[in-house]
This record gives structure tokens, sequence and C-alpha cells, in this order.
């Protein structure tokens, strides 16, 4: 499969993949956190299928497209073991998760995202979704849309 093939295929999983968790935690109560800005494609389109909901983000810098610049007090800035630990300090905790963090070394990539598991544990509240692109440790993995491959993206029930 080319790279490109694979970006695409990523991106439409993502995309599934937040939309049908939108909808699974429709009846419960809490905030979204999205774990790598980036450009802020994610961000921008959490805004969309979840208008109500207050959606944190957390990224080493702010460098987004301005258009999914999110506002000064959602944005939570530094390396994400500090930042994880002041969010569990303060007892704040999400219904929903997205974890996108990675440089594109898939070995690299998945220690990063074993190391940070139990961190993430402590700020989700327990019957909420993690949606991943790399595998996390701890957690119940559920099945997403079946539009997605169970390899491509990953679910979790907290």
């Amino acid at each position: 499969m080319s790279r490109l093939d694979s970006m695409l295929r990523r991106l439409t999983a993502q995309r599934d993949g937040l939309n049908w968790a939108a909808e699974q935690i429709r009846d419960l109560d809490g905030d979204v956190l999205d774990m790598g800005l980036g450009n802020g494609r994610t961000y921008h389109h959490l805004r969309e299928i979840l208008p109500e909901r207050r959606i944190l983000v957390m990224d080493r810098v702010l460098q987004c497209h301005p258009d999914s610049t999110p506002p000064a007090e959602d944005f939570l800035q530094g390396e994400a073991e500090p930042v994880l630990q002041k969010l569990a300090e303060t007892g704040q905790s999400f219904v929903m998760a997205h974890y996108d963090f990675g440089r594109g070394i898939k070995s690299e990539d998945v220690a990063e995202a074993a190391r940070l598991s139990p961190m993430i544990a402590a700020i989700m509240k327990p019957g909420g979704l993690l949606i991943s692109g790399q595998p996390l440790v701890g957690f119940e993995q559920i099945k997403g849309p079946d539009t997605i491959a169970p390899d491509r993206y990953l679910f979790y029930r907290t």
C-alpha cells in the first residue's frame, strides 16, 4: 500500500471513529481531551461533532491552522507526562479522549503509548471512550465501527 493510500485510510478511520465515539457518549456527561493538536484537523472536527462539549487539547507547541486554534484556557501546552499528571492532580476527568501522539517511528510510538497509558487511565471517567492510533495498555479494547479495520484504529472502554 502506498503511503498516500495508507494516510487516506488512517484519516478516514480517524473521522469515522470519532463520529462513532461521539454518538456512543451522547448520554454521558463530561469533557473531551484531544492528545496531540498538530495541525488541528482533529480538534476542528471534534468541535463540529461535539459543539456542546468542552474540548481540551494538549501538545508541546501551538502551531495549528488559525481556524483550529483552541481557546487559551483549553490548550494545555507541554510534554505529555507533566500535563497528564497535572490533570490528574486537579481531578480533571474526561468522558472521551483521542490519543494522537507520535513521531512516525512505530516502535517508539508504541512504547510511548504504553508508558503514558496509566496516566491516561487516571484522568478517564468510568465508562468513557478512548480512540487511538496506537495500542494503549490496561484498557478494555472494544470493537469500533464496521467501516474500520481492527488494526487501523483502536477503541477502548475505560
